[in-house]
C-alpha cells in the first residue's frame, strides 16, 4: 500500500483533498474485491472472526465522513441538533452504536449500487467544503479524522480478504517485503518522550498524553523474525512442548488444535501458505505473519529471547538507526494496552473504542504493509486481544 505519503497529521487542505480522493478509490477496489460476501455473513466464520457484512461498512464509511465533516458532529453517542443525513435512514442503518451485534443490519439497505452513489456524493461535497477551509488543525481536524477512519477500514478489509482466502487488489498481492540482515543493536536507554502533544497535528485519544518515561538500556533485533527463524521452533516440536507456552497460551493451543502459524501447510521438507486465496511457497526470509501473542511468547522462550516493552518498541523505532526496520508488520510488545497519564477519551473515537480493551487487550506497535504510508507513525498506539492472529502481525526479539 503506498499512495500518498506524506502523513495525513500535517496535510494542509489541498494535500488531504488527494488523500481522501485516494482512500475512496481504494475503498471501492477493496469493495469489488469483498463482492462475493457483501451480502452474507458465512456462519462457519461467525465465531471466528468479528465483522459485518462489507455492505454495511461501505455505507457507514460514507456516512461518518458526512457526519463528522458535512454535519459538524461533536459526539458519538448523540445525533440531536445535526443537520439531516442525505439518506433519510441514514443514521437507523449506518450509526455504529446503533448496529446491534444480533441484528442483520443488511436485510433493508439500499443497493451497492445505491450506497456507492451515495459515498460519491459525500466525497464531492467534502471536497467543496474542504476547497473553503482554513488550513489550521482545528479546522482540518474532522476531514484528517474521517480520512483516518476510512483509511482503518482499508487495512481491516485487506484483513478480511486474506481471511476469507479472497483476492486482493494487485498492487496488494504483488507485495514483496525485501530480505533483510538480521542483527542486533544495543542501545543505551535514556529518557523517552511518550505520546502526543498540543502542536503535533492530529492525535489519536489513545497517544495522549505527552509524557516522560526512561528506559534502560537494553539489546533488540533490527528486524522482525522471518519465517525460516520460527520454522527453526516449529521444527523443534515448540508447538508440542508445553514449557514454551503460558497457561492461557496452552489454553489457546488446545482450542485451536495447531502446530504450526495460520495458513501454513507442509509441503515436503518445507511449507507454503496462503496469501488471499492462492498457496504459494513460504519466503524464508519474509517475516512471519499472523501469529498471536501466545505464539510469539513461546518462542522467546524457546529462543532465550523476550519481546520488547512499548517503550522500548518505540524507543528503537524513534532512534533514527539506520539498521531498525518497522512497516511490514504490526509488532506484538509485552505491554498491556493501557491509559497514559491524563489519558481522557476523545467525544469521537475513529474506528475502535480504546476504553473497553484497556488492559484486557495487549499492546501491538508500528504498521503492516497493509497500512497506508500516511498513517504510519512510531506514535501510534495498536491493540489487540492475545488470541488474535488474523492480523498482519509479527513480532521481534530482545536479548534477556
Amino acid at each position: 500500500m503506498t499512495l500518498t505519503k506524506k502523513s495525513f497529521r500535517h496535510a494542509a487542505a489541498h494535500e488531504l483533498a488527494s488523500m481522501l480522493s485516494e482512500a475512496h478509490d481504494y475503498t471501492l477496489s477493496l469493495f469489488e474485491c469483498l463482492a462475493t460476501v457483501q451480502s452474507e455473513r458465512p456462519n462457519h466464520l461467525a465465531d471466528a472472526i468479528d465483522f459485518n457484512p462489507p455492505l454495511w461498512d461501505l455505507g457507514h464509511l460514507a456516512w461518518f465522513t458526512e457526519w463528522v465533516i458535512l454535519r459538524d458532529a461533536q459526539q458519538k453517542t448523540s445525533l440531536h441538533g445535526l443537520r439531516s443525513s442525505m439518506l433519510s435512514k441514514g443514521d437507523d442503518w449506518f450509526a455504529s452504536h446503533r448496529l446491534s451485534r444480533d441484528s442483520d443490519p443488511i436485510q433493508h439497505l439500499p443497493k451497492a449500487g445505491q450506497l456507492i452513489t451515495y459515498k460519491n456524493e459525500v466525497l464531492d461535497r467534502v471536497l467543496d467544503k474542504l476547497s473553503r477551509t482554513a488550513n489550521t488543525d482545528d479546522s482540518l481536524y474532522p476531514f484528517r479524522m474521517a480520512l483516518a477512519h476510512e483509511d482503518g477500514y482499508a487495512e481491516y478489509w485487506t484483513t478480511l480478504l486474506q481471511t476469507l482466502g479472497l483476492r486482493a487488489p494487485l498492487a496488494m498481492e504483488r507485495h514483496v517485503t525485501p530480505p533483510w540482515a538480521q542483527s542486533e543493536i544495543r542501545f543505551p536507554g535514556g529518557s523517552l518522550l511518550m505520546g502526543s502533544a498540543p502542536g503535533d497535528g492530529f492525535v489519536f485519544d489513545t497517544e495522549k498524553s505527552a509524557h516522560i518515561v526512561y528506559v534502560p538500556g537494553f539489546c533488540m533485533d533490527t528486524n522482525l523474525i522471518s519465517n525460516a527463524q520460527f520454522a527453526e521452533f516449529v521444527e523443534d516440536n515448540g508447538y508440542q512442548r508445553p514449557q514454551y507456552w503460558s497457561v492461557s497460551g496452552k489454553q489457546w493451543l488446545m482450542q485451536q488444535e495447531r502446530s504450526a502459524p495460520l495458513h501454513w501447510s507442509r509441503d515436503g521438507n518445507w511449507w507454503r501458505c496462503a496469501r488471499f486465496g492462492r498457496a504459494v511457497s513460504l519466503a524464508a526470509s519474509e517475516p512471519v505473519r499472523h501469529l498471536s501473542l501466545y505464539e510469539a511468547q513461546a518462542y522467546c522462550i524457546w529462543a532465550e529471547r523476550r519481546l520488547p516493552t512499548e517503550a522500548e518498541w518505540e524507543y528503537g523505532a524513534a532512534s533514527g538507526h539506520a539498521a531498525f526496520r518497522w512497516g511490514d508488520l504490526w509488532e506484538w510488545t509485552c505491554s498491556p494496552f493501557e491509559p497514559y497519564p491524563g489519558f481522557i477519551a476523545d467525544p469521537i473515537t475513529v474506528n475502535r473504542d480504546p476504553e473497553p480493551a484497556f488492559v484486557s487487550h495487549q499492546s501491538v506497535r508500528g504498521a503492516s504493509f497493509a497500512t497506508p504510508m500516511r498513517m504510519r507513525s512510531v506514535r501510534y498506539r495498536n491493540f489487540l486481544l492475545p488470541e488474535h492472529c488474523n492480523n498482519f502481525v509479527g513480532f521481534r526479539t530482545c536479548r534477556l
